[in-house]
This record gives structure tokens, sequence and C-alpha cells, in this order.
């Protein structure tokens, strides 16, 4: 399984984070490796959303499976090729006499079936893809990265 996590600290509230990261069609703004997002199911971020998330040349169905506003979303993607799995944390931080907040962005991808032994090379590009990834996410929150 190859993954991703970064954390930035940004300005925005939990309530502006979340509602940004929940619609999945802001993905193409910070994520280079996303070409195009079309929302198919639902009216923006929701516990009911599905999104096609075109990359790679291919097209996967994100459909939401955890949805707790201003806390945590999860998407899934599954192919007969891989599941991928998104999930982002929203929480508050105060530091000092300022407040912030951290969004967490967790990405797994796990090859299915015997394509599975090819894993350990999926993680190493995968680290590549999510490090751009990452430097999007700081700039579009306008935030910086938490070491972990």
């Amino acid at each position: 399984m190859a993954r991703y996590v970064t954390t930035v600290r940004t300005q925005l509230t939990p309530e502006e984070a979340f509602g940004y990261m929940a619609d999945l069609r802001n993905f193409a703004e910070w994520d280079p490796g996303v070409k195009k997002v079309v929302q198919v199911v639902g009216l923006g971020g929701g516990a009911d959303s599905e999104y096609d998330v075109s990359v790679s040349g291919t097209t996967l169905r994100y459909k939401t499976t955890l949805y707790s506003p201003t806390n945590e979303l999860v998407v899934v993607a599954r192919s007969s090729m891989l599941t991928s799995t998104d999930r982002v944390t929203i929480s508050r931080e105060a530091i000092g006499g300022s407040a912030g907040t951290l969004v967490t962005y967790d990405a797994k991808l796990q090859l299915n079936g015997v394509l599975r032994l090819a894993d350990p090379l999926l993680g190493l590009a995968f680290r590549r893809i999510g490090g751009r990834a990452a430097a999007g996410l700081r700039r579009v929150l306008d935030g910086v990265d938490v070491p972990s």
C-alpha cells in the first residue's frame, strides 16, 4: 500500500477548511495529478456526494463514506486495479494567543489482486506525487507545512 500524509496549518476557520476540502471539485485546483473532477451525485460536499476524478489517463468514481462536518471526511474509489482512500481531518489549534486550523490529508493507494506485488513500486512514485499535491494544498489554503 502506498500512503502519503501531510498536515497544513491555515488561518481558515475549520468550517471554511472543511467546506473547501469536502467538495472534491476543488481537488483539481491543488493536486497537479488531478486533471478534472465532475460531481455525479449530490450538490457540493455532503454525505451522499460522488465524483468522477480524472487522473493519469483514467477516471475513478469517488464515493463519500464518512462525512462529519468540520471534523472528518473519507472518500473511496475502487476499480479493478486499485483502491484509493482519501481521509481529511480538520482540527482547531491554539498557539500562544492565536488560533489556527490544521488540515490533515491522508491518501492511501492499494493495488488490487495480484497487482499488490507492485505496491512497493507504487509507494515510491506516490511519495513524489504526494509531495506535489502537498505543495498545492499549502498554496490554496495559504498555509504552512506542519512537520510530522
